[in-house]
């Protein structure tokens, strides 16, 4: 097949409307965290660099892990739950990390990892791969990032909807190249979706802390406890508060969702992630750093079977 057209990700004319990207916490709020002493040398807090999470980060796996992050509809913060995986994996771990977009919809995981162009799709990569590639062979179709890889979903068009054999064909090949492999997937109950839900090692469903958000997202826990391959125990759950004055109780949206027995973590609003743009670590406020990095290390442990 002819190879595709390098193409921007974002218009050239839409980045100085962006302006300089917002750090996740207040000025006010991190100048009074300096004055009480919870800001370590150089400005930073520590959050997220415990040693044994760290090491738990680090963990070697027999073979490539896959995790899949989905939600039950669309505005739920599944793309930025995957770039915050992607980032905390990326920059924890020192085998390769590869970060997919399997959704063709215009997605925007680009965007949030700060590619400033794209080239070949999952399906276009799909279409080529071959048994006998190597990791050289295959990074030449990605796009890099640091400390790891980028599989975009689309050239920045509407596109054909990836295909389940397309889907498979890529995981299969991509697998022993990538200690873990991080998933954008389509919003569930999308075939892919489930596909992708049923084969991944763990997968992280995000819940919007709404009430729409939590009982939808109930519901699904209550579909996939019936699924003929037992998916709960390598479930976890990203609640996502999308605004600094949510008045829906996050205590008791967890208390509901953990009914299930599926482990919850909270990623509390963020300036930051809220503006949309790259997420850059340095610039999360720290409970969402701990948020991350807590979500990486659940998911992680279950796709690797530690409990």
């Amino acid at each position: 097949m002819p190879a595709p057209e390098s193409v921007a990700v974002t218009d050239p004319s839409l980045a100085a409307a962006a302006g300089r990207p917002r750090h996740g916490e207040s000025l006010v709020r991190r100048s009074t965290r300096a004055a009480r002493g919870l800001i370590g040398v150089g400005g930073r807090d520590g959050a997220g660099d415990d040693p044994a999470v760290a090491e738990e980060l680090r963990l070697r796996v027999a073979s490539g892990r896959q995790i899949v992050v989905t939600s039950i509809r669309g505005g739920a913060g599944k793309t930025t739950v995957t770039a915050l995986l992607s980032r905390t994996f990326n920059q924890y771990r020192q085998d390769p990390v590869l970060t997919v977009e399997a959704d063709a919809a215009l997605g925007t995981l680009p965007v949030r990892l700060g590619a400033e162009t794209v080239r070949w799709s999952c399906a276009d990569l799909a279409a080529i791969l071959d048994p006998a590639m190597q990791l050289t062979d295959i990074t030449g179709y990605l796009v890099p990032l640091e400390g790891g890889w980028l599989l975009p979903g689309s050239q920045g068009r509407i596109g054909a909807p990836l295909s389940i054999a397309a889907y498979r064909t890529v995981m299969v090949a991509l697998r022993r190249h990538f200690g873990v492999t991080v998933v954008d997937c389509e919003t569930l109950p999308g075939e892919l979706a489930r596909t992708a839900v049923d084969t991944a090692h763990a997968r992280v469903l995000v819940a919007p802390a709404t009430l729409e958000g939590v009982s939808s997202t109930r519901a699904v826990l209550d579909w996939m406890a019936g699924l003929p391959r037992p998916v709960l125990a390598s479930t976890v759950i990203a609640l996502t508060v999308s605004a600094p004055d949510a008045a829906f109780g996050v205590k008791a949206a967890t208390r509901h969702l953990e009914e299930t027995g599926v482990p919850v973590v909270v990623v509390p609003y963020d300036r930051h992630l809220a503006a949309g743009g790259p997420v850059l670590t340095s610039l999360l406020a720290p409970d969402t750093r701990a948020g991350a990095t807590r979500l990486a290390t659940e998911a992680l442990r279950r796709a690797a079977g530690v409990r």
